[in-house]
């Protein structure tokens, strides 16, 4: 079976591809990137996983869609996927990528139609996928509004879907990036139950909160606010991946998130589930950090000790001076797990 790895945009567009993709292909694995150093980022990643598992997977493929690489980078990756064996497809339709669609055979460029039209449409032809065109009005939907044609039909629907996705951000990208992506793939599954109802656009765009907490609300629950839903969810993700999340200091375990926000409720919600950890750091973009616990660990202390900060004894924060912003969780836990070590 081939084993495919699938590094698409961020937006409607990129997840467009892969909501079709991982129809296609049963063994995928998926990755999303912005532009610039997130996109080398993911694609190092990506070969790393190759490299670990080249014994077991044979005939793997990177499927690269919505991503319009440097000249520099397409010379990298595809030097890099000759040497593990690995296939290279690339499905775009930005025209700055044109002299590397000249240069490169897997390197496929049409500007006249979105990524996730040249990605159903290689499906389609490559792999037999969707013989009936089930999903071709999404596909045009998607379509319309990626490249703009305001006089299609079905322009307004993928309006609502361009701002369904984009502003699905309650779970985090980077900490939690296979769960983000589910959430925006399963909103646009069930965006299908509309596109042919009348005015669908419209109420589509009247039930994406109630669509939005069906998701969240994992444990079928009790109705609840958005807020509280999201929150609800974000501390189970958290105490059910807390292995890989946690840091040491001092012999006292705690747990390292990034850009979570909402710090007192999910840290206080978190310190209550696990009673075994002793602290909550969440750190952002720029090296601020904040801290909590629960009568566990003098936070105030900590976070003086380790970055000048202060506060009170279960709430504080401080800044990591120096912190080097990455895309990959574990590259940020690395560089927290040092700097602490390197101030005790």
């Amino acid at each position: 079976m081939q084993k495919v790895y699938h590094l698409s945009h961020t937006d409607l567009d990129g997840y467009g591809c892969q909501y079709f993709s991982t129809k296609v292909f049963q063994d995928i694995t998926c990755f999303n990137a912005n532009y610039g150093a997130e996109v080398s980022d993911k694609l190092e990643e990506i070969l790393y996983l190759i490299k670990k598992n080249i014994l077991i997977q044979k005939d793997v493929l990177i499927l690269i869609t919505d991503v319009n690489l440097t000249m520099k980078d397409s010379n990298w990756i595809s030097k890099e996927a000759t040497k593990l064996g690995a296939k290279l497809q690339l499905l775009d339709h930005h025209i700055t990528g044109k002299a590397c669609s000249e240069n490169f055979e897997w390197y496929y460029l049409d500007s006249t139609r979105s990524a996730t039209k040249i990605t159903y449409d290689y499906l389609q032809k490559n792999h037999g996928f969707d013989s009936e065109n089930r999903y071709s009005q999404i596909v045009q939907a998607i379509n319309a509004v990626d490249i703009w044609l305001s006089e299609d039909k079905l322009f307004e629907f993928g309006k609502v879907c361009l701002g369904m996705v984009s502003r699905s951000n309650e779970i985090n990208r980077i900490l939690f990036e296979t769960n983000d992506r589910e959430y925006k793939l399963t909103l646009i599954e069930k965006a299908q139950n509309y596109i042919q109802k009348e005015n669908g656009h419209i109420i589509l765009d009247n039930e994406l909160h109630t669509l939005r907490k069906a998701f969240l609300n994992t444990d079928n629950t009790q109705d609840d606010t958005k807020d509280n839903l999201s929150a609800i969810y974000i501390s189970n993700l958290l105490t059910q991946q807390k292995e890989r999340l946690t840091i040491k200091y001092k012999g006292h375990k705690g747990i390292l998130g990034f850009n979570l926000g909402n710090t007192s409720i999910l840290g206080n919600k978190f310190l209550v589930q696990n009673p075994d950890y002793d602290f909550f750091m969440d750190l952002n973009s720029r090296g601020t950090f904040s801290l909590r616990s629960a009568d566990r660990l003098d936070v105030s202390k900590m976070a003086q000790d380790i970055a000048g900060g202060g506060g009170h004894k279960n709430a504080s924060g401080g800044k990591i001076d120096g912190f080097r912003e990455s895309f990959i969780y574990a590259d940020i836990k690395e560089f927290v797990e040092d700097f602490i070590n390197k101030k005790r």
